[in-house]
């Protein structure tokens, strides 16, 4: 059997070393995004997406080795263990192999077999399997009836020995893991239904797709369909190669019991094996489904945070509404709460002229330039009014105002949340989404972190995926993101703080109560004062947390405190001074660090060479935001009606989600746009993703707009 090291050095193809080095960290409570980023001579370099895979499989792999030392446990106390069996439980890759080996031994309830046992049927059972018996099989059927144990006849002594080979069969791991495969090579996906009412399932009411070629997105929907009650399901497969490869390995050429033995394969497999089979391969398929839905949701939501944040402008958060009116906040811009109103621009009041006249005040007090308009119910009719405000601030005060359509997911979860009520206790709950509006167009990502991430809606069938699964996954995205991008200690929320490497709940209340009590963080150093917040908490979170106003430059730049005097050093040799770091006067050290050699360099400061490539790029650009790198979200000032779209047409858009079979692109109108996969590029797309992410400015052509069912396809191939 592999050690665990070996395998997932095998496994992800990386050196022993790295591996062992990753584990030993892990298991010294080290997080991911420290290793990422400050264990990079440990790890040869490996990403916190290589790293976080690397954890989970480790996991995986450990309560695989906790079963199987269950299972020979188990079989040994019951005195049936024996080496070989240890050594197939030992060698076993999966979850599944170990329980197929473990089947005979586990304890079953009441079947047909263990009556049949009970009745004193097993040595009938022993002597047909056996293959030898040369006699006449009813003759020595009569011995075993027995009216007491309801063995009356013959045929009920015969029936019960058949029940108990159709068991022993039904329980070898070997025909299991053939016919397993078998099925999931050649079997058929089949569903029937049918409903009074339209349903998003009519494609699957006559329906069949190879079990090997089904796609993760059809696999969720069917199960959905299934669990609604409209559609039933179901795998086919040729039985026949099945029953010939199990009389194969079964019938011993002996025409007396062989008839028995054949009797039971059949009843084995359409009893006890394909059942149990089927709902294996059902439960794979599912899985394949929720890893695949998983791992878009995450690519969606990691390229969702990463977005970069409008900086510098006081902006407006406009929550759209019909018969409520349309919230309105006005952010300062820091995300401050400056103003609120309500407008009644849409139905039933229809005031648009009462609305854009509030709209204007508050744009002319506040010197609005951004406007962040919810994308949800009455949205159409709220950017009319907000084209219009633009049109008539640019034409009264020659004032340039833009706005962007933001995606509102969760907005309403978080209003309500008992975050929201702590940090707006006078704001009214309908209020407090419009607030969350205006806030993620000016830092997506501190915003967006105070929300449920299964809330946040650029995933695809996550109600239909295992949530526990989902949750942990979504965190450790969520966790990435914000060490990445890295945090202001000293404005930083609670939510936010509790991503941080090393933080938890507890520990970020603690922080912001510390902060309320004593004003600003002046250092770094300052944080081992914060209640619990040892020295291992320290040396997880420090790095990645900034500390602008600290006379200390480098607790403004992701440099770890542990190699602060590595870069003190550093800047010495090159002639700098510690305070050129504040001053921005180190735009030419990377030249510098070249003309004396980076592998020099790193060796007579004692430290590695990817150590002292971070050092260099962060003094050069203190506070630098790696999200300033993404391409900014489109300006508007006017809008595009689905009507004036025509096939043809080409325009820009943004990605606002991506899912197996394409993307939705946002091209300026209510609808988003589909580009289905095989309109994505003139060259062949695995999946969507290796194409385009969230947030993309990219470049469609209109193939088709129907209005009646409010779609629009849209080709991003070269137009022939």
């Amino acid at each position: 059997m592999k050690d665990i090291s070996s395998r997932l050095a095998q496994e992800f193809k990386i050196a022993l070393k790295q591996v062992n080095s990753v584990i030993e960290m892990l298991d010294e409570g080290a997080t991911v995004p420290f290793i990422a980023r400050y264990r990079k001579e440990r790890t040869g370099g490996l990403d916190d997406i290589i790293l976080r895979e690397l954890s989970e499989r480790l996991v995986y792999l450990r309560n695989l080795d906790e079963r199987k030392e269950a299972v020979i446990k188990s079989i040994d106390e019951q005195g049936k263990l024996n080496d070989e069996l240890k050594e197939s439980v030992l060698n076993a890759d999966t979850l599944t192999e170990v329980e197929d080996l473990y089947r005979p031994y586990k304890q079953k309830k009441r079947t047909r077999a263990i009556i049949a046992v009970e009745r004193g049927l097993k040595p009938l059972a022993e002597e047909i399997l056996s293959g030898k018996f040369k006699g006449n099989i009813e003759e020595l059927a009569e011995g075993f009836i027995n009216e007491e144990k309801e063995v009356k006849t013959v045929e009920d002594a015969l029936n019960g020995a058949k029940d108990i080979i159709s068991e022993v069969i039904s329980d070898e791991a070997e025909y299991r893991k053939w016919i397993r495969k078998y099925v999931s090579k050649t079997g058929i996906l089949e569903t029937k239904g049918g409903s009074k009412e339209p349903t998003p399932y009519e494609m699957y009411y006559e329906f069949k797709e190879a079990v090997s070629k089904i796609p993760p997105h059809r696999i969720l929907a069917i199960n959905r369909g299934e669990s609604e009650k409209i559609l039933s399901v179901k795998i086919t497969c040729e039985d026949d190669k099945i029953i010939e490869y199990l009389n194969l390995n079964c019938l011993k050429g002996n025409e007396i019991t062989d008839k028995y033995i054949e009797e039971s394969v059949k009843d084995s497999l359409k009893r006890l094996i394909y059942p149990s089979i089927e709902r294996e391969i059902r439960a794979e398929l599912t899985e394949k489904g929720e890893n695949s839905a998983i791992e878009i949701f995450k690519a969606n939501l990691k390229s969702l945070l990463m977005q970069p944040p409008i900086k510098g402008k006081a902006v407006l958060g406009y929550d759209p509404g019909f018969r409520t009116g349309c919230k309105i906040a006005v952010l300062d811009e820091t995300g401050k709460l400056l103003d609120t109103a309500t407008v009644y621009a849409t139905a039933p009041q229809n005031d648009v002229e009462g609305a854009v006249k509030t709209l204007k005040a508050l744009v002319y007090k506040y010197n609005v330039g951004m406007i962040s308009l919810g994308n949800g119910t009455a949205s159409r009719e709220s950017e009319e009014v907000v084209a219009r405000l633009i049109k008539e601030v640019k034409e009264e005060r020659n004032l340039d105002v833009y706005y962007v359509i933001v995606s509102e997911a969760g907005a309403s979860v978080y209003s309500a949340s008992e975050l929201a009520t702590k940090e707006y206790p006078d704001i009214n709950v309908s209020l407090r989404g419009a607030i969350s509006i205006g806030r993620r167009l000016q830092d997506p990502l501190a915003e967006l972190v105070k929300i449920d991430p299964k809330s946040i809606g650029v995933g695809q069938y996550q109600h239909d995926v295992t949530p526990k699964k989902l949750e942990d996954s979504l965190k450790g995205v969520v966790e990435d993101s914000v060490n990445n991008v890295g945090v202001d200690l000293n404005i930083a929320t609670p939510s936010l703080l509790s991503y941080v490497s090393g933080i938890n709940a507890n520990i970020s209340k603690n922080i912001v109560e510390y902060r309320e009590e004593n004003g600003k963080f002046k250092s770094r150093k300052e944080l081992l004062k914060v209640k619990r917040l040892g020295p291992k908490a320290f040396e997880q979170c420090a790095g990645f947390l900034r500390v602008t106003e600290s006379k200390e430059p480098l607790d403004n730049t992701s440099v770890h405190p542990e190699s602060y005097a590595a870069a003190k050093n550093l800047l010495g040799k090159l002639g700098y001074e510690v305070s050129d770091i504040k001053d921005g006067k180190l735009s030419d050290i990377e030249s510098r660090v070249k003309l004396i050699g980076v592998d020099k360099l790193a060796e007579e400061l004692g430290i590695g060479v990817p150590t002292l490539v971070d050092i260099v790029k962060e003094v050069k650009k203190p506070g630098r935001d790696p999200r300033e790198e993404m391409p900014k979200p489109i300006l508007k000032t006017g809008i595009v009606d689905i009507k004036q779209l025509k096939p043809g047409m080409v325009l820009t858009g943004t990605v606002r989600n991506v899912a197996d079979f394409g993307a939705f692109v946002d091209i300026g109108v209510h609808q988003d746009g589909l580009v289905h996969i095989s309109q994505l590029s003139d060259r062949f797309v695995k999946h969507p993703l290796d194409v385009v992410s969230v947030g993309d400015i990219v470049e469609v052509r209109i193939i088709e707009v129907d209005e009646k069912r409010n779609r629009i396809s849209l080709s991003m191939k070269k137009e022939s």
